[in-house]
């Protein structure tokens, strides 16, 4: 669960309103796995000092950090953390079926490639990122393919998606993008 509050005294009557309907139905709240996050402001001013925060009478602790629903989230709300997860990920799955899949036909290939690797889950919430670090996932992504299915590294990426009617990165990213737009 989250909770949003523009002010730490909303904050408070929110988990006082939580507090409560936790004890009305025999709940109890694992505080240990609670915290709090102050966004910064724009230009990154953040206060320093913050009232204590509790739920059931435990202090809860300031994190600037956190991973939720899979994404990661930062008091700046900069994105680099997150693609940064998705690049990584994307590199275990890419070596996984490059390693289990080699003697599999080109389609079959294909077939695992566009199931397990053009996931880029939440990368439709990104907006505040470095083009640097969007591209080393664009990079990622070619290599990925290339290795799976064999082809030199130098080969030209338009091309090689191209011949197998694959689509490419930015082709994922806009799709996505433009899917959340229409369901928003």
């Amino acid at each position: 669960m989250v909770l949003l509050s523009p002010t730490v005294r909303a904050l408070g009557e929110l988990l006082t309103s939580c507090e409560s309907y936790a004890l009305k139905h025999g709940l109890i709240y694992n505080v240990t796995k609670n915290e709090f996050m102050v966004f910064k402001a724009d230009g990154g001013k953040c206060p320093e000092y913050m009232p204590v925060i509790s739920l059931n009478g435990s202090e809860l602790k300031r994190v600037h950090t956190f991973k939720y629903l899979g994404h990661y989230v930062t008091d700046d709300l900069d994105d680099q953390m997150d693609i940064e997860r998705e690049r990584k990920a994307l590199a275990v799955r890419c070596n996984v079926l490059a390693r289990g899949f080699a003697r599999c036909s080109a389609d079959v290939k294909t077939t695992l490639f566009k199931a397990y690797c053009q996931v880029f889950y939440t990368c439709s919430l990104w907006v505040n990122y470095t083009q640097q670090a969007l591209g080393a996932l664009r990079i990622q992504y070619n290599n990925g393919f290339r290795m799976l299915m064999g082809l030199p590294w130098l080969c030209s990426a338009s091309g090689m998606f191209t011949t197998v009617n694959v689509s490419d990165f930015y082709a994922i990213i806009r799709h996505k993008s433009a899917s959340l737009l229409c369901r928003v």
